[in-house]
């Protein structure tokens, strides 16, 4: 399916499924709006799904990696050589989304968005590359239009493939070296924050580095002048291939009536594109927690999602997003599994 397909089909939430949903948890055993942010997740999930009882079926992250050319810059405490080389630890099952992803019992599917290395056949690599890498953005735009839509329509096409497997609940997730650079590129030029209010310190760089990091963005940003009000522009002109995908996840998870859980920092930037292209697709999101990067808070203010979870994590690649699924779990077994006053002979 294509992106202008995808949007087209992108509905706003049903109200009457809410009222529906909220008519059962006030009947359950406990006082109403007790659960709080349960009760909303429970009322979310039956108007998503457009059904008083809703399903998840099974579950899956989508990890998406792309190399960053603004590296050249020095903009992380790592060399874009790291990106590929986790991409291997994911396939060994070694790192941490892989940890929390067996925790949730949800699938991790690991996506070469734009990977500046040839894998050649690795089983369990889905190539999707679009790009071996971003160009260098404070030189020109990242990549080309034509570019940033393969890489959206690419997470629109796993996530068809994916729901047409009876997956229920996607997470989204990311590893690309560089990439909060590009991440603080897209919040600040679409929610009209300032650079340095957005950008915080990635793997961990100096002061000094931070410093550089907030002058490089400014440059590429001066240099490439992304129209906020043309997603497709920020996303090509500053953005990234594996930022893409995410975007393009958010879309065909709401095209397709599919929850979708966004990580931290970089799932973000991909939602805000996802949400710049087409604003309902928001309702069908679920933001996973607060990252400790500062520009994500103002990207969810801008897309008004509240963060389910706040960890003080930084690490990417959809670990927010396995143990936030968690959560929404539970809130559906809540919803679906409680007794009623009338079921439990409790005076309501």
């Amino acid at each position: 399916m294509t992106l202008q397909e995808t949007l087209k089909g992108i509905s706003p939430l049903d109200k009457k499924y809410f009222e529906l949903a909220k008519r059962r948890l006030d009947n359950l055993t406990k006082p109403p709006g007790s659960l709080g942010r349960l009760e909303e997740i429970a009322q979310r999930l039956a108007a998503i799904k457009e059904n008083a009882m809703p399903e998840l079926g099974r579950k899956v992250i989508f990890t998406l990696a792309g190399d960053h050319g603004v590296c050249e810059e020095g903009v992380s405490a790592y060399p874009k050589e790291v990106t590929a080389q986790m991409v291997f630890n994911f396939l060994r099952g070694g790192a941490a989304i892989n940890v929390l992803g067996r925790h949730a019992g949800a699938d991790v599917v690991v996506v070469d968005a734009g990977v500046d290395y040839d894998f050649g056949d690795v089983p369990g690599l889905v190539n999707g590359k679009v790009v071996p890498g971003t160009m260098n953005m404070c030189k020109g735009p990242a990549m080309t239009r034509e570019e940033a839509v393969a890489s959206v329509e690419l997470g629109i096409r796993l996530v068809h493939d994916h729901a047409k497997k009876g997956y229920g609940l996607i997470g989204t997730g990311d590893m690309g070296i560089g990439n909060t650079t590009p991440s603080s590129a897209i919040a600040a030029v679409i929610t009209g924050t300032p650079v340095a209010t957005v950008t915080g310190r990635g793997t961990g760089i100096t002061d000094s580095a931070l410093d550089e990091k907030i002058k490089t963005i400014e440059k590429a940003i001066d240099v490439n002048r992304p129209d906020p009000d043309d997603a497709l522009d920020v996303l090509s002109k500053v953005g990234g291939a594996e930022i893409g995908g995410i975007a393009g996840v958010c879309l065909g998870a709401a095209a397709m009536r599919v929850p979708v859980v966004v990580d931290g920092f970089i799932s973000t930037a991909g939602a805000l594109i996802a949400y710049t292209l087409e604003p309902k697709s928001a309702e069908y999101m679920f933001s996973a927690h607060r990252s400790q990067e500062p520009g994500q808070r103002a990207m969810l203010e801008h897309m008004g999602l509240a963060p389910i979870l706040d960890l003080d994590m930084r690490l990417g690649e959809g670990t927010g997003s396995a143990i936030a699924m968690l959560v929404i779990e539970a809130a559906l077994k809540i919803y679906r599994e409680m007794a009623t006053f009338g079921e439990a002979g409790v005076t309501g």
